[in-house]
């Protein structure tokens, strides 16, 4: 079991209800996205705005602002998300020193890149829930 962080985490989870609405005039707003997936908002708006500054999604301040996706749902894979919240993730740092070293770095990174391959196979659209109940959009 890999454990990641809540913000990861959070990232997919926030992406997943906006991918929900993806090619609709609809811009969500981010106290409802905060509802919808019971995030904090204070902590949302972080993430919101690397995820912005990643171009995974637009905002739009004012009455009629919010946040969508930049591009369709099918074509944000899981290693973009990764990059743009927790690239460190995705960082080797391991030390090749000592007798061991070498051969404990080699094999953490063979992990490392197999592990940024599969992730790069999964989708968005993969985490969208096809009937969540209750709309929280407006």
């Amino acid at each position: 079991m890999v454990k990641l962080s809540h913000k990861l985490e959070y990232a997919c989870r926030v992406l997943a209800q906006l991918a929900r609405t993806f090619g609709q005039e609809k811009m969500a707003h981010i106290d409802a996205l905060a509802d919808a997936e019971q995030i904090p908002a204070n902590y949302l708006v972080q993430i919101l705005n690397e995820l912005r500054n990643a171009g995974l999604i637009i905002s739009k301040r004012g009455k009629q602002g919010g946040y969508a996706l930049a591009k369709a749902p099918e074509s944000i894979h899981l290693n973009d998300i990764v990059k743009a919240v927790e690239s460190e993730l995705l960082e080797g740092n391991f030390q090749d020193d000592g007798q061991s070293g070498p051969k404990v770095a080699e094999i953490w990174n063979e992990i490392g890149a197999e592990f940024e391959k599969k992730i790069g196979t999964y989708t968005l659209d993969r985490f969208v829930v096809d009937d969540p109940g209750e709309m929280y959009y407006i």
